[in-house]
Order: C-alpha cells, then structure tokens, then sequence
C-alpha cells in the first residue's frame, strides 16, 4: 500500500487530490477504477518550522524607544 500526501484543491464546486504518477505505478492504478480511500487530515507539526533561519544578529534587535 503506497502512503503519499497530497494537497486539495478545489474545482467547480468540489474538492479535489491527484494521485501522483509514482503511487499509481508502485499500485498499478489505472484510470476509472473504482479505490477506497482512508481521509485523514494531516496535523501540523511546527517543530523544526524555523530550521535554516539562523540566530538573530544585532541588526536584527528592536530599538527601544523613550
């Protein structure tokens, strides 16, 4: 069973996935075959967000004001 993520888009009035090329090969899908879904929202792991930011110069300090 291929796990891949995907993001919705909308079209007309519905809501719509592409399965990528890779999974339809790797589960030999093929178009109007009829697939079961399992739907489950990915939660948002922000843990690691602001990796490649760098530390703050001092430049980059508020000034304080009177």
């Amino acid at each position: 069973m291929a796990r891949v993520l995907v993001k919705t888009r909308k079209v007309g009035g519905s809501i719509i996935v592409s399965i990528p090329k890779e999974a339809t090969e790797q589960e030999g899908i093929r178009e109007g075959e009829l697939l079961e879904l399992d739907i489950r929202k990915v939660r948002k792991d922000w843990f690691g967000a602001t990796r490649g930011v760098g530390r703050f110069t001092k430049e980059d300090e508020l000034d304080t004001h009177d």
